[in-house]
């Protein structure tokens, strides 16, 4: 203990406290020696780059039990399936970045629970980069973290019926189609319909002067 306060450059009291608050794992034990290794340092680290950022030991503490009882990452990325997505790793101080005060206990454990995020040992895993950065961009733009949540549910239910129209669609009517194939004809068709769509949304709900637009 005394060997990973040094490192972690904290007192030995608060090392003691935070085991007492569950905010680091209990260390291996061998008899009377208890091993600690650097998945307790990479925490501690954690936890004082969270304080610095103004989180509270009490927030903290929730994050620290959804890291720990989250989602193997291979669990949420599917190890093996076929994606097109880049997975990004983060440290909790780094996934703060994205969304500031909004990187709660409950949204990362809703995100979770949707799939995006996954746990490495000490890192989480967003399954993908350009979720991240478009999720990122929301909240950023004033949308509340667990309004772009719960929008992204809606999303996948959506998006999950297309992909079933579209495979159903090319294999009942054609002998043979490649995944690649698919993606690629699904992809076009899909963001055309979503540009159309946003086209006729927006005219609907008003002109250049913010007023809906007349019938002609």
């Amino acid at each position: 203990m005394e060997e990973l306060a040094e490192e972690a450059g904290i007192p030995v009291r608060t090392l003691r406290f935070y085991r007492e608050r569950g905010l680091i794992q209990p260390p291996r034990r061998e008899g009377r020696i208890a091993w600690y290794d650097d998945h307790h340092l990479a925490r501690l680290r954690t936890i004082t780059g969270l304080l610095e950022r103004g989180h509270t030991l009490n927030g903290i503490a929730d994050l620290a039990s959804t890291f720990d009882s989250g989602r193997d990452v291979a669990e949420v990325l599917g190890l093996g399936e076929p994606t097109e997505e880049t997975p990004v790793r983060l440290t909790p101080e780094q996934l703060a970045d994205y969304f500031q005060d909004q990187a709660t206990a409950e949204n990362l454990a809703a995100a979770m629970e949707l799939g995006y995020l996954g746990i490495d040992g000490d890192e989480i895993v967003h399954i993908s980069r350009r979720l991240l950065e478009a999720s990122s961009e929301l909240v950023r733009a004033g949308v509340p973290l667990d309004a772009v949540l719960t929008s992204g549910r809606r999303v996948r239910e959506h998006a999950d019926a297309l992909a079933d129209l579209f495979v159903r669609v090319l294999r009942t009517h054609t002998a043979q189609t490649e995944p690649e194939q698919l993606r690629t004809l699904a992809q076009a068709v899909v963001d055309a319909e979503l540009s159309m769509a946003l086209d006729r949304r927006l005219r609907k709900d008003g002109g250049p002067d913010g007023q809906p637009e007349e019938e002609s």
